[in-house]
């Protein structure tokens, strides 16, 4: 592999996917740049609830490299006379990271709306509050509108999706990246590079590259595209938490960026396969991938879906550690993005031959 040119692919997609707005239930623009690149690799197929796959080849075996495509956002639940918007939450969120963030909130027609989530002025808090963190709830979001009827004449309505508004950005540090949807655009950027580096897909193996939707709300996705496509094993690619900073103990870290790839062994979801957990620390090894292991006590993927779709699908997630996951703005490392585009390769060439 040629790792410049994985690098720059790499920063090119991660731009195209964590700009695009794609919240569980609306994951179209996401779907859509993900036709544009993998259209001519392999064979288009569906589920009913919007999951896209991409498959080529033909053999015993068939891997399945998956990526969810939602990020956290919000729907709209009200518009109250003044114009000011209440929304409900979709994906998890903590309100602490939510007061005075830039929102877009998308139209049926798809036009695009900056909104602000409202925040009392600190002057006219009184102490008891300043400690509190305002339930989401009590939030609302602001389009500079003085009425309902204003808010209307913009074209939205009730059941609108909301995503955060921020923009892919290069941080001082070479490699350090800033976005919103990490989780789980990594996932998505990494899938067209993978057909880039597997152009002819693997010989005697079919090969899936699978996109699924409303993992954020319950990983429905991944079970409906399971029945359709019907692999012998799913590698999850995903956008996992990160744990090296403050608050955390060094010493018990394994979501470190810049480490490289984490290869996830189990979380309260899904206990990954052994025989693919195998696989993967030997390939990383044997192919001086950098990585890191992980056994979590908390929080999900795909793979908990697969572990009950059909008749189980053994399973493996390689992630990129990023801080701040599930906020307006987090941080990856780009080299942690290539080391598991690498290795999701590497892995699919050694399972095809095991």
């Amino acid at each position: 592999m040629k790792a410049d040119k994985v690098k720059t692919d790499a920063e090119k997609y991660l731009e195209a996917y964590t700009n695009a707005h794609g919240v569980p239930g609306f994951e179209e623009e996401v779907a859509e740049l993900l036709r544009g690149s993998l259209s001519s690799w392999g064979e288009k197929s569906s589920d009913k609830n919007g999951s896209t796959a991409f498959s080529k080849g033909s053999g015993d075996k068939h891997i399945m490299i998956a990526a969810h495509m939602d990020e956290v956002g919000f729907r709209i639940q009200n518009v109250n006379s003044s114009g000011y918007i209440k929304f409900v939450p979709v994906g998890g969120w903590w309100g602490h990271t939510l007061l005075a963030q830039r929102v877009i909130i998308k139209t049926k027609s798809g036009k695009k709306i900056l909104g602000i989530i409202g925040s009392k002025p600190v002057h006219f808090l009184p102490k008891t509050e300043r400690t509190k963190v305002l339930a989401l709830s009590d939030m609302y979001i602001d389009v500079g509108a003085d009425s309902k009827k204003e808010v209307e004449e913009m074209g939205i309505r009730l059941g609108d999706p909301i995503a955060p508004e921020t923009s892919f950005s290069a941080m001082s540090k070479e490699g350090r990246f800033n976005a919103k949807a990490f989780d789980n655009r990594v996932g998505c950027a990494a899938l067209p590079q993978v057909s880039d580096l597997l152009p002819d897909g693997i010989k005697n193996v079919r090969l899936s590259l699978a996109a699924t939707v409303q993992e954020e709300l319950g990983k429905r996705g991944a079970r409906s595209i399971s029945s359709v496509l019907k692999p012998d094993y799913a590698i999850v690619l995903e956008g996992t938490p990160a744990d090296d900073t403050p608050g955390f103990s060094s010493d018990e870290s394994q979501g470190e960026v810049g480490k490289g790839v984490q290869i996830r062994l189990h979380d309260p979801s899904a206990i990954m396969s052994p025989f693919l957990v195998d696989l993967a620390i030997n390939t990383a090894e044997k192919m001086n991938i950098p990585h890191q292991i992980a056994v979590r006590t908390s929080g999900g993927t795909d793979a908990g879906a697969f572990a009950y779709a059909n008749e189980g699908i053994p399973s493996i997630v390689l992630g990129v550690p990023a801080r701040y996951i599930h906020t307006h703005n987090s941080i990856i490392d780009i080299n942690d993005h290539v080391a598991m585009v690498k290795l999701a390769v590497e892995m699919s060439k050694n399972l095809a031959s095991t």
